[in-house]
């Protein structure tokens, strides 16, 4: 299916259009939660059992140094669970957490109120900065942690081309900021034979990075394949990598995964795709004693992989408490683990919330002319820092090399100047830049890397600093026992879907998926007669991967 896209906007848009006020992108940070507090969720028991969204108060509280959620239903009793499992560190993040601009144009209204109302409607206070779009709930896998299993469900949810086309642009028209990056996801999104057309779609459409989420079991058993998908323009392979030996993939997937794995990181480095980012769901007991040997495997393979991605696991169906505390691990429990597994060389100090970021996005949107993407998720939904790769292949976190804090003030001030209309905003912001240069500690090793950064002001000038880079980041998506309403209107990873609506991550996968797909999805009877599948697709219903050639 060949067809011609236009970029959506035609022209960046302006901080201004259609007479908005430039004063609304002055810095302003959210007012830190003092423990205990109420919040709302959700019954988990009411989801599970009754198909129910019912919204309950919960208490956020500290115990024994974690902070912790109770909540009680009328109908099912109370539930109790880590919200997260550092008082301390979740009181740090707070003072990073940033407003957004948020979003101009939501698809949908509030008339039921968060979390029913999704799509995103008038309450959320982000904009898309990933938008995820799953081409297809098939997979060459049967994972019994997963999510999204054509299979198991007897149907097919499989957008048709068309409608792709179609959520693309509804992305793409994303008001003040249209959504810069999208990830094809599923299921198994290497297992629709249109995958590498909607690469091409998305780059004409102006999506600036494209990826997939993949367990990439197709791009290490296909050279040709992996070659396919880069000249089509992929970006990045988000790749699921639950650890560096056998033992975690037996346990989470089911077979031992990982020399498909090497061969589909190999297969990369060869075809030139050098933007792999690992990604292991954490499970304590399972897994949680690798996380130091895989970032040292991100270290050893740096030439393509950029990124660690920890997401410790949301924990879906009913499962007693006893089970939950076992398995359950949180972010500052992981970040602890990495610091003791890595000898101190990562420490917990070393990690900011994703929304710190936030200022970054602000000055660089100001100083181009052109609002910018701005990461403004919920303080306590992911935290993340940079290593640093020395020459002799050792590493240091970045906060070795740059003060992070005063960077992130400086380009508060940048993004003020230009919010606030003062007179030479521009020639004050580059004299705010040039004067940052003291504030890195080892410059002579990349000062003149990031004085092309300094100096132009954007993102692509950066590049040559990143070969250098691994980003290591954390991200807990909720499941029915800690969901969190207010960590939900803050959400910035959103999934499009065909009927026009735009929902955040966490809303998706726990409550809105079963609908969706009961709402779109056909029998597999019907799907083969309406596809008509290739072998690759009919193998992901009948023939899953079962790790042996």
């Amino acid at each position: 299916m060949e067809i011609k896209l236009e970029p959506i906007p035609p022209q960046p848009l302006s901080h201004t259009y259609g007479g908005k006020p430039i004063s609304r992108y002055k810095i302003q940070r959210y007012e830190p939660h003092t423990l205990p507090y109420t919040t709302q969720s959700i019954c988990p028991e009411c989801l599970m059992t009754e198909d129910s969204v019912h919204v309950i108060d919960a208490l956020i509280y500290e115990e024994d140094g974690k902070v912790m959620m109770k909540k009680t239903c009328e109908k099912h009793g109370e539930f109790i669970d880590v919200y997260w499992g550092d008082v301390e560190m979740w009181r740090r993040a707070q003072k990073y957490w940033f407003k957004s601009v948020g979003l101009d144009n939501p698809r949908t209204e509030t008339v039921n109120g968060c979390p029913n109302d999704c799509g995103q409607c008038p309450e959320h206070k982000s904009h898309t900065a990933l938008a995820l779009l799953d081409v297809t709930n098939r997979c060459n896998l049967r994972c019994p942690i997963c999510f999204a299993h054509a299979a198991e469900s007897g149907t097919v949810y499989e957008p048709t081309p068309e409608e792709v086309i179609e959520m693309l642009k509804n992305l793409r028209s994303n008001l003040p900021v249209p959504a810069p990056a999208i990830q094809f996801a599923g299921g198994e999104p290497t297992v629709s034979k249109y995958l590498p057309q909607y690469i091409r779609w998305a780059k004409q459409v102006g999506f600036r990075h494209v990826q997939i989420a993949s367990n990439a079991i197709r791009l290490g058993r296909s050279l040709e394949y992996t070659r396919e998908l880069r000249e089509a323009g992929l970006s990045t392979v988000y790749m699921q990598f639950d650890g560096v030996t056998p033992e975690p993939y037996l346990a989470a997937r089911g077979t031992n995964l990982l020399p498909v794995k090497l061969q589909a990181i190999e297969n990369c480095r060869q075809v030139g795709l050098d933007s792999l980012v690992l990604v292991p769901t954490v499970v304590r007991g399972v897994n949680d004693d690798q996380l130091g040997r895989i970032i040292e495997f991100a270290v050893e393979n740096h030439d393509v992989i950029r990124c660690v991605n920890f997401q410790p696991v949301s924990i879906t169906g009913r499962i007693d408490y006893s089970q939950r505390r076992e398995m359950r691990i949180t972010i500052p429990d992981c970040i602890h683990l990495i610091e003791e597994q890595t000898g101190g060389k990562i420490p917990a100090s070393a990690w900011y919330p994703v929304p710190s970021m936030m200022p970054v996005g602000r000055a660089i949107g100001l100083m181009k002319g052109s609002p910018q993407l701005e990461l403004s998720s919920h303080f306590a939904c992911g935290m993340s820092t940079f290593l640093w790769v020395n020459e002799d292949g050792t590493y240091e976190p970045i906060t070795n090399l740059i003060n992070v804090d005063k960077f992130i003030e400086i380009l508060s001030d940048i993004a003020d100047l230009f919010a606030e209309g003062k007179r030479a905003a521009s020639a004050r912001a580059k004299a705010k830049l040039a004067g940052s240069v003291r504030h890195i500690k080892r410059k002579g090793l990349i000062k003149d890397l990031l004085n092309a950064f300094l100096s132009r002001g954007d993102y692509d000038s950066l590049s040559k600093f990143m070969e250098r880079v691994i980003m290591i980041g954390m991200m807990h998506f909720m499941d029915p026992y800690n969901f969190d309403l207010e960590r939900v209107q803050h959400c910035d990873i959103n999934y499009s879907v065909p009927d026009g609506r735009i929902i955040p991550f966490c809303t998706m996968n726990t409550i809105h998926r079963s609908r969706i797909e009961k709402k779109f999805a056909v029998t597999i009877d019907e799907w083969r007669a309406r596809h008509r599948p290739d072998k690759v697709e009919e193998d992901s219903i009948s023939n899953p991967f079962q790790g042996v050639e």
